[in-house]
């Protein structure tokens, strides 16, 4: 049966991009377990896409080196996409305006409601090339305003956000608490009243709206510098009750941009903050606190995404109000991974409902969660930096961050055989005299060894490939061929067979796991799942952190906490 023209494709892209990472020798193995791990539709023509593979291959190998890149960026495709991607050192990455080396300050201002996730990979590493580059500092100054009754401060992420920096390789050389500096933005909003740009405003919601809207201004305009200094220390006095009553910066009412018209400075909560108490009831907003922290903690540059330009604006404004010079801004555009469905607020959610195995759940996409798939920071440090500092909105496949990672752990990483939804076979007429052999740790790389494997007339089999090759003739991968019994399942679910040969034959090749020894295996899926399965004995060896390649499953990652013997060997999936 011929393979569709989609398959096809993919499979000529993998095979070039095989092609340079191994000096133009592309390998069969690896294209062909991609396509059968990526795409579980293609396990039933595996004979098929081996033949196609390699040819391809053959074809690839009589191309010159030189030519590999620009055939595969001809094809475009994720794979492309990795192969073109630029390193740190690449020029996109523009100097910082009037930076001067050992003199630079930078800052990392997360908001403690959940952990650091794929998205914040922009923040930490952008920072981390600018300090080294620059030899600098990077402040960690956590955004701990008082937040909402959605989206509120817990203060189990103070360490845990600390935690995912030091795991990614972005130590900071100071920690600051906004809470902990409320009073001192206080005396930066009577000097913003004192110039007759504030007012105490009490309008109601859905009036403050229709003003802002038609342009128009409220009737507490008007106030005078006197007037709004006595309804500020009114609010300081907790006269006023949350939602009564906020702080507003004087803008232009016809901006053209109706978000900026007279935006809120400070406002008043009644919410316990799990750092201060209700210490405080007048909080400042974020853009009017960094306005006042990039100057007070000697920031020199602000590095940040392009969707938070009203908040340059909002410091801007109030810098040059009060005659204050501030840092300059430089921006990114935003990131998107098409697989990582982030949402921080949903994740708690789930968390907190039990429904998510905690922040390393693969549903998360936090850098903990990554680290959990086997997926390493040095990995996600190249893979956020090959998009350089552009300001165009990038969505790539999750496969170029796999592709990256790959790089890295495919070399070294142990192969091992797992059989998912087990069905036993019994084999007639299997060689007595065969009850061992000897598999390749690697099938490029020698110098890693083989195992010794317990053979006889038992194994198992996916019950995908019995189902569909019931009646034919099979080869069991690397070992010996079979002629599958067409007769239903036994009683107990086994199905038969028949030895016929161990000739390596053009045959529909099967994955296989051995009777004696077998493991049972706990295999977590990226979307929660866990599927049970049945590994060779070798799996069993494995250690706790560990990073495997289960063939034609992909790579996975043994459970830190998993204790040998205690029960299924529990792995995580990371990617094909």
């Amino acid at each position: 049966m011929p393979l569709s023209a989609e398959v096809e494709a993919r499979a000529r892209r993998l095979a070039l991009a095989n092609a340079i990472d191994h000096d133009g020798a592309a390998r069969v193995e690896p294209i062909v377990g991609r396509l059968l791990a990526t795409d579980p539709t293609l396990r039933s023509e595996a004979t098929a896409v081996r033949d196609f593979v390699s040819r391809l291959v053959a074809e690839v190998r009589a191309l010159p080196v030189a030519e590999l890149a620009d055939r595969l960026a001809e094809l475009g495709g994720a794979e492309a996409a990795a192969a073109r991607a630029p390193t740190p050192a690449q020029p996109e990455f523009p100097d910082l305006p009037g930076a001067e080396k050992g003199r630079v300050v930078l800052r990392l201002a997360p908001f403690p409601s959940g952990t650091l996730h794929i998205g914040h990979g922009r923040m930490l590493f952008v920072h981390q090339l600018y300090r080294e580059r620059y030899d600098g500092r990077i402040l960690l100054v956590f955004d701990d305003t008082i937040g909402s009754e959605e989206k509120r401060v817990e203060p189990e992420f103070f360490d845990l956000i600390r935690d995912d920096c030091e795991a990614a390789g972005v130590r900071p050389d100071a920690v600051y608490y906004k809470s902990d500096r409320i009073p001192m933005f206080y005396p930066w909003a009577v000097r913003v009243i004192e110039r007759g740009a504030a007012y105490v405003c009490r309008c109601p919601a859905e009036e403050l709206r229709a003003h802002r809207a038609a342009g128009t201004p409220c009737p507490e305009r008007a106030q005078t510098p006197a007037e709004a200094r006595d309804g500020w220390e009114r609010m300081l006095g907790n006269v006023y009750g949350p939602g009564e009553a906020v702080l507003r910066l004087k803008t232009d009412l016809r901006d053209p941009d109706p978000a900026f018209r007279d935006r809120v400075l400070f406002r008043i909560s009644d919410l316990d903050h799990p750092r201060v108490g209700r210490r405080y009831s007048v909080w400042p907003m974020l853009e009017f606190s960094w306005a006042v922290d990039d100057v007070e903690l000697g920031i020199t540059h602000v590095l940040r995404g392009k969707d938070l330009v009203i908040e340059d604006r909002m410091q801007r404004y109030i810098w040059d109000l009060l005659g204050v010079r501030g840092p300059p801004f430089l921006h990114w555009g935003m990131l998107r991974v098409r697989e990582a469905k982030v949402a921080k607020s949903k994740a708690y959610r789930e968390i907190k409902s039990g429904l998510y195995d905690g922040w390393a759940d693969p549903r998360t996409w936090s850098l903990r969660s990554l680290a959990r798939r086997g997926i390493s920071m040095d990995a996600l440090r190249s893979f956020i930096l090959s998009f350089g500092m552009s300001l165009s909105d990038i969505e790539v496949p999750a496969e170029t961050l796999y592709a990256e990672n790959r790089k890295r752990i495919d070399a070294t990483t142990l192969r091992r055989a797992v059989v998912v939804d087990p069905v036993r076979v019994e084999i007639a007429d299997w060689p007595a005299e065969w009850t061992r052999t000897e598999l390749a740790n690697h099938p490029d790389r020698p110098e890693l060894g083989v195992r010794s494997v317990e053979v006889g007339p038992t194994v198992y089999l996916p019950r995908r490939d019995v189902v569909d090759r019931a009646g034919a003739e099979v080869r069991l991968k690397d070992l010996a061929n079979l002629q599958l019994d067409a007769a239903p399942p036994a009683p107990d679910g086994s199905v038969r067979a028949r030895f016929t040969s161990r000739e390596n034959r053009r045959l529909p090749r099967l994955q296989w796991v051995a009777a004696p020894g077998a493991v049972p295996v706990d295999l977590l899926g990226l979307d929660g799942d866990h599927t049970a399965a049945l590994g060779e004995a070798a799996v069993a060896a494995a250690r706790p952190g560990e990073i495997l390649q289960f063939e034609r499953v992909g790579f996975v990652r043994v459970e830190d906490d998993w204790t040998p013997g205690s029960g299924p060997v529990r792995v995580v999936y990371g990617h094909p």
